[in-house]
């Protein structure tokens, strides 16, 4: 990955947290593969989202001491870095990964999406908005944490994966409430 010559977005997505949403709140069942988010998507969006260059940082749960070979090869050809990580018996790995380098962005240029829906990460949030960084929250929006409702005044911008990313290839078997201004009857034909 090339490093980028002005400002750009950190996009870090929580791997874990979207597949256990997607697959035990929206689907009700582990997704099949063609169901699970076109992640060149995401990356296409958060590039277009403040016109930034794009660091992709996919944050894996390492542990077993295995990777997704397959995964890992397609989310490096994707322009994702991979970071896979590994603790011990009930350590959130993945949730400690990102709260660790939210962290360090605090004090770096740049702006941040966040593909979660955890809550684990506000404090983190909070701070990067304090320090004048534009973030982003990516996921299903009516599973997102509702604390993270409450910083939105402070900037924290909302967006759903679905429906403003786009990242899906069909739609998704979602029961939430639709603003009228936002319904697309053909999304039902």
């Amino acid at each position: 990955m090339e490093p980028a010559a002005g400002p750009f977005t950190y996009l870090l997505v929580d791997g874990e947290n979207i597949d256990a949403t997607l697959g035990n709140s929206v689907l009700g069942r582990r997704p099949h593969p063609d169901e699970r988010p076109r992640w060149e998507r995401v990356r296409e969006f958060a590039a277009a989202t403040w016109g930034q260059s794009v660091r992709g940082l996919f944050f894996l749960n390492a542990s077993s001491g295995a990777m997704p070979m397959p995964f890992v090869q397609a989310l490096m050809a994707m322009d994702y870095r991979p970071v896979p990580l590994a603790g011990g018996p009930g350590q959130k790995v993945v949730d400690m990964g990102i709260q660790r380098m939210l962290e360090a962005i605090v004090d770096h240029p740049g702006d941040v999406l966040l593909a979660s829906h955890d809550g684990d990460f506000l404090p983190q949030v909070e701070a990067l908005l304090d320090a004048g960084h534009r973030v982003g929250l990516l996921g299903f929006r009516e599973f997102m944490n509702a604390r993270f409702s409450d910083l939105v005044e402070r900037g924290l911008r909302l967006i759903d994966l679905e429906e403003e990313v786009g990242c899906f290839t069909g739609m998704l078997p979602r029961v939430r409430i639709i603003p009228i201004d936002e319904f697309d009857p053909t999304r039902y034909l």
